[in-house]
């Protein structure tokens, strides 16, 4: 089989499951980078603010909760992932991605926040929690992003070729 004949044939990958592991390992590695934020106090919003409609904030605080919180955070990360790869999948590079993260940082903490009060109003959040969440948020949302690109869209045809070998 010739070289041109091999990358001609395109591999089809499953979408649900690819966007249910892809949201699964975006959830479990950002959630607990997240979880460490929160440990090293560098956000004062608990891992589990997703669930704070639901759970008294004393439980969320509790080591417990704060498990719950990264199993929520992996649940939103798969709904996040299934959506992009189901409507975006074609996009091409970092920057949908890392737009796309925060979106979900803007939805999350501009709109929800005021109607389930998740955390407190972002003018009275510290300076270190505005920054560590959205670098968090960029961050995974690049992740998904950009892993999507990665396979749905020829991002090895924009390397060099000296690169590929």
């Amino acid at each position: 089989m010739s070289q041109m004949q091999h990358r001609s044939e395109k591999i089809r990958t499953n979408r649900f499951l690819f966007a249910l592991e892809l949201g699964f390992y975006a959830g479990l590695i950002w959630g607990g980078i997240r979880w460490i934020f929160y440990a090293l106090h560098f956000t004062t919003i608990v891992p589990g603010f997703l669930l704070e409609p639901y759970f008294k904030h004393s439980f969320l605080k509790s080591m417990e909760g704060q498990a719950l919180g990264w199993i929520s955070f992996i649940a939103l990360s798969i709904i996040a992932s299934m959506l992009y790869v189901f409507l975006f999948r074609k996009a091409k590079g970092p920057w949908p991605g890392i737009a796309y993260g925060v979106i979900w940082w803007a939805v999350l903490f501009f709109a929800l926040t005021p109607l389930l009060h998740m955390t407190l109003p972002m003018n009275r959040l510290s300076w270190d929690t505005k920054i560590s969440e959205i670098c968090l948020f960029l961050l995974w949302g690049l992740f998904i992003g950009y892993t999507t690109a990665e396979e749905y869209t020829d991002e090895r045809a924009r390397e060099p070729e000296e690169v590929l070998g």
